[in-house]
C-alpha cells in the first residue's frame, strides 16, 4: 500500500505541476498536506508520512528523465505525439517508464500492473487498456536490450 500511495501522490504532484507550474516540492506538500487533513485516499496518517520520501523521489526522477522518458513513449505512440494525450495518462506512461527503465527495484511487469490500476483510478475507462498497450511496447523493447 505505501508505494501504491507514494504513486497516486506522484500522479497526482506530476499532474499538478503540468497544470499550474508548481515546483516538485510543493506540489508534494500540498497534496501529503490535503490528504492529511481529508483522507482523501483512504490512508493511516502514520502511512502518509512515510511515502512522502518515495513520493518525492519518484517525481524528482520523472522530472529529471522527463525528456528521455518522452523521447522512449513516442516510438510507441503509434499516430499520437505525446503533447495529445491525456495529462492523467502521459503522467502515469511517464511514471511507470522511469520505474521501468531508471530504477530496478520494482520488476518491470509489477510496474505496468501498477501503472494500469492507477491509469483505470486516475483516467478514462480506456486509460487502463492504453497504457497497457504502450507499456508491453515498452517491455518488449526493453527485454530485446537485454539479450
Amino acid at each position: 500500500m505505501k508505494r501504491r500511495l507514494a504513486r497516486e501522490i506522484a500522479i497526482s504532484s506530476l499532474y499538478q505541476m503540468e497544470m499550474n507550474e508548481v515546483t516538485a516540492s510543493d506540489a508534494v506538500d500540498m497534496l501529503v498536506e490535503e490528504m492529511s487533513l481529508d483522507n482523501e485516499m483512504g490512508a493511516d496518517p502514520a502511512e502518509i508520512g512515510s511515502t512522502d520520501a518515495f513520493a518525492r523521489e519518484i517525481v524528482a526522477g520523472v522530472m529529471e528523465h522527463k525528456q528521455a522518458i518522452d523521447g522512449m513513449l513516442q516510438q510507441f505512440l503509434t499516430g499520437w505525439h505525446i503533447d495529445r494525450l491525456s495529462r492523467v495518462d502521459r503522467q502515469v506512461l511517464r511514471l511507470a517508464t522511469y520505474e521501468m527503465v531508471f530504477r530496478d527495484d520494482v520488476p518491470p511487469k509489477a510496474t505496468i500492473n501498477e501503472a494500469i490500476e492507477l491509469a483505470k483510478h486516475f483516467g478514462t475507462e480506456e486509460s487502463g487498456k492504453f497504457v497497457n498497450g504502450v507499456l508491453g511496447k515498452l517491455l518488449l523493447e526493453i527485454e530485446e536490450l537485454k539479450s
